[in-house]
């Protein structure tokens, strides 16, 4: 399964961002609004300049307490992202997500985001495909 094949199938809408100027507090509202675990940090919703994500707040919590949610979203986000293209397969970007353990990826084509995928989404994806598989197997035992 293609990763475009994925993000046909999502149905979550346009990409959720924030700017790298924005408030982790403004961020956290944004990840519990959405129910999301990441946003991706963009100054035009279409280039990625970094990913933060819900781990990366309560590392900070834990580290320095409420104080960091008054700090800019660019302080706390991964700026250094590993990111993926339509054409990639499933069973790839699932290996680098668990090999770099994070669990959201940006798809690109070319210097645009396209869409963004979870390790649920891959897994959710892989799922059905198996369930179609078995059904098709069912079938052809069963002479239908």
């Amino acid at each position: 399964m293609l990763i475009k094949q994925i993000l046909a199938g999502k149905t979550s809408g346009p990409i959720t961002t924030i700017k790298p100027d924005s408030t982790v507090s403004d961020a956290a509202n944004l990840l519990s609004s959405k129910r999301i675990g990441a946003l991706v940090v963009s100054n035009t919703g279409a280039d990625v300049v970094g990913i933060l994500s819900e781990r990366d707040i309560v590392r900070e919590l834990g580290k320095r307490g409420v104080a960091c949610m008054s700090d800019q979203v660019s302080d706390l986000m991964t700026a250094k992202i590993i990111t993926t293209t339509g054409s990639e397969t499933a069973e790839s970007v699932l290996s680098i997500m668990t090999e770099n353990r994070f669990r959201h990826m940006p798809v690109m084509d070319g210097s645009t985001m396209v869409g963004i995928v979870s390790i649920g989404d891959i897994v959710s994806a892989r799922l059905s495909e198996i369930n179609t598989e078995k059904e098709a197997l069912q079938g052809m035992i069963m002479g239908h």
